[in-house]
């Protein structure tokens, strides 16, 4: 009986948002496996016990993105973790995006002002919308759109970031979300799993630290040949990509009409399982061949 931990966060005094969590498990057990949901900074967790850690939904790790990788390297020295620590501490800064493009992956521009930067702010766009937000987080976390007129606005967004030791990046603003949304495409056992469509998260004029809705809209998608290809490209790019057990690839329309990629998410995206029951045997079956590894 293969012993798996589902790794996640604890978010009390709230209830956890993993919906799939406990489905998750439940189906493990039903194919003969033993599933724990432990938490990652459970400083009594045994790791070495299981055959598997599988990071589901550490949804705080951005805001502690030195703490968790250290976690990862620690907890991938006890067990087979996945995905591996070198992929999370990889993705958990989103100057990846950089290397994705270097590589001839079509990824949304991008430019990353660092604390200190004598001319960090000579990077705000003065033509045209855009995005900044910082290069570890998730959900949205202190992420805003920005018109040339509200550079002030801007000016303060990345000061308080870099007063908090935090990289910002600066995206236009891909004007397609608005109609065509943004598509997420879900791979597990190294193949697609299902995908996703959700509306626009960032309304104009909403503050960065507003609390904001990170997948509003969502609903089932059948991804275009266009995209798949897109999507296989980016992971392809991924150090130690043959190591991968999950990835979720994020993907925008760019001025021509062409898919690009926003964001690769390898450290703990979201599955949607309620929104795509039939995917869960697949997941099941892959962590179950991972945990036999």
């Amino acid at each position: 009986m293969p012993r798996v931990a589902l790794v996640t966060y604890d978010p009390r005094p709230e209830p956890s948002k993993d919906r799939d969590l406990p489905g998750l498990r439940a189906a493990l057990e039903a194919a003969g496996a033993e599933a724990d949901a432990v938490v990652w900074d459970d400083a009594d967790v045994d790791w070495a016990s299981y055959d598997l850690a599988v990071i589901r939904s550490t949804w705080d790790y951005s805001w502690r993105a030195a703490e968790f990788t250290s976690w990862a390297e620690r907890c991938g020295k006890l067990t087979r973790l996945a995905n591996p620590a070198s992929v999370v501490r990889w993705n958990a800064d989103k100057r990846y995006i950089g290397e994705l493009a270097a590589a001839g992956v079509p990824t949304v521009p991008t430019r990353y002002l660092a604390p200190g930067d004598a001319d960090a702010l000579a990077g705000l766009p003065g033509d045209h919308e855009y995005v900044v937000k910082p290069t570890s987080g998730a959900g949205a976390r202190y992420a805003a759109r920005y018109t040339p007129d509200r550079r002030e606005a801007a000016v303060r967004h990345v000061a308080r970031m870099h007063a908090e030791g935090l990289t910002a990046m600066v995206q236009p603003y891909m004007r397609s979300i608005d109609t065509g949304g943004e598509r997420a495409l879900q791979f597990f056992g190294g193949r697609l799993l299902h995908a996703s469509r959700k509306r626009a998260v960032l309304a104009p004029g909403t503050a960065f630290d507003a609390d904001k809705v990170a997948h509003p809209g969502l609903e089932p998608w059948t991804p275009s040949p266009a995209e798949l290809a897109v999507a296989e490209r980016a992971l392809a790019a991924v150090p130690d990509a043959p190591e991968l057990l999950y990835a979720r690839v994020d993907l925008v329309d760019g001025d021509d009409g062409e898919p690009r990629v926003m964001e690769l998410e390898l450290v703990e995206p979201n599955l949607f399982l309620f929104l795509h029951p039939k995917s869960a045997p697949a997941v099941v079956a892959a962590i179950l061949a991972a945990a036999a590894r």
